[in-house]
C-alpha cells in the first residue's frame, strides 16, 4: 500500500518535479556534480544566482532520503528558488545505506562543508556568511556533523573547517535522538533491523544522538562554540513528530547554546519542503530562511521586499490530493 501511495503521490507532483529536473539538467545556474572527496558520491551540485555582483551568502544543504535514498538533487527545488534571492546554494550528496553506514554519511557531510568553507570564493561566494541546512535525515547528519566538529575544536584536535564559519544552523524535519525514533519508524516502515544496521547498532545511538550527546559535560562545553540554532517543524509531521525538535531545542538550551524553534501549525512532513514550494506564492518557511541569511544586509531585504511572487508548478488540485495519499 505505501508503494501504490508512493507512486500516486509522485504522479500528481509529477508537472513540477518535470519543470525543476529540466532546470536541473539545462540550466546555466547550475553546477552538477562538483567533486568534493574520493570516496563514492563525494560530489555536491552548485545553484549559482543569475547576477554576480558581490559576494553571495552561501547555505550548504545536506539532503533528506531516510539514510538510505538521500541524493542531492532532491535539493534541487530549494536551490533554485534561494538562488533567485541572491543565495547560494550547495547540496552535498554522502553515501546512503548500504553503500556507507551513519559514520560515513557524517564523515561525508563533513567533507562536504569543508570544501564549501574553503573553496566557496572561486564560485562567488561569501566564506564568511556560510549558513548550514539539513533537511529530515540530512537535519539529523548535518547536526552530527556540527556538533562532532564542535567537539574535535574544543579539544585542540585537527581539524580542515571552524564552525565559527558557520553563520547559523537550520534544521528542518529533523530527529535527533535515536532512542525515541527506532520504535516510531518500525512502525512506519523502517524496520528495526534496517535502523540498527544504518546506525552501526544500539551502542552507537548516543553517539550519533546530539540531542543526547549534549549531555557528556565535554560535549556540552563544546556546545557553546556552535552558531545560532533555528529548527522548523511541522505540527502535523508523522514522519518525524515536531517533538523531535522541541527535546533538541530543550537540550540545547540546557547548556547555553542559542536555539529558536519553529513551528509551522498543520504542516507535514513534505509540505514544508515540496508542496509548499511548488505551490508558489508566498512561503512562512522560504521567507523566514531568508529573512535570516539577509538580515544584516538591506539592499537584499529591499529587493526581496520587491521580488515578484515565486511561480506555481503544480495545481492547487493536484497538491491537494498529493497531500492526501502522502505516504510521509
Amino acid at each position: 500500500m505505501k508503494l501504490l501511495a508512493l507512486t500516486c503521490y509522485a504522479m500528481l507532483l509529477m508537472p513540477g518535479f518535470l519543470q525543476v529536473a529540466y532546470m536541473y539538467f539545462f540550466s546555466p545556474q547550475v553546477r552538477r556534480s562538483v567533486v568534493y572527496g574520493d570516496q563514492p558520491r563525494n560530489r555536491l551540485d552548485l545553484y549559482l544566482p543569475s547576477n554576480n555582483d558581490g559576494m553571495k551568502p552561501v547555505v550548504v544543504f545536506v539532503t533528506g532520503g531516510a539514510w538510505i535514498i538521500g541524493y542531492k538533487a532532491w535539493g534541487s527545488l530549494l536551490g533554485m528558488q534561494l538562488a533567485e534571492r541572491d543565495i547560494i546554494v550547495a547540496c552535498v550528496d554522502y553515501r546512503n545505506f548500504p553503500q556507507g553506514t551513519i559514520s560515513d554519511m557524517v564523515t561525508d557531510a563533513s567533507q562536504g562543508i569543508s570544501f564549501v568553507c574553503n573553496n566557496i570564493s572561486a564560485f562567488g561566494g561569501d566564506p564568511n556568511r556560510i549558513y548550514l541546512m539539513g533537511q529530515s535525515a540530512g537535519a539529523h547528519i548535518a547536526a552530527c556533523a556540527l556538533l562532532e566538529q564542535a567537539t574535535k575544536e574544543s579539544k585542540g584536535e585537527s581539524i580542515a573547517w571552524r564552525v565559527s564559519q558557520i553563520k547559523a544552523y537550520f534544521g528542518l524535519s529533523g530527529g535527533y535522538n535515536l532512542y525515541n525514533l527506532v520504535d516510531h519508524f518500525h512502525n512506519r516502515g523502517l524496520y528495526r533491523s534496517i535502523f540498527l544496521s544504518i546506525m552501526e547498532g544500539e551502542e552507537s545511538f548516543e553517539k550519533f544522538s546530539p540531542e543526547v550527546r549534549l549531555k557528556d559535560p565535554i560535549v556540552g562545553k563544546a556546545a557553546s562554540m556552535l552558531p545560532p540554532i533555528m529548527l522548523f517543524h511541522g505540527s502535523s509531521d508523522y514522519s518525524i513528530p515536531c517533538d523531535a525538535s522541541k527535546t533538541f531545542a530543550d537540550a540545547l538550551q540546557a547548556v547555553g547554546a542559542k536555539v529558536e524553534l519553529i513551528l509551522y501549525s498543520g504542516k507535514t512532513h513534505t509540505d514544508l519542503f515540496l508542496q509548499d514550494p511548488l505551490r508558489g506564492g508566498k512561503d512562512e518557511l522560504f521567507d523566514d530562511i531568508v529573512s535570516v541569511i539577509h538580515a544584516e544586509d538591506d539592499d537584499a531585504l529591499a529587493k526581496d521586499s520587491l521580488a515578484p511572487p515565486r511561480k506555481r508548478l503544480v495545481p492547487e488540485l493536484l497538491l491537494k490530493l498529493a497531500r492526501e495519499v502522502s505516504p510521509f
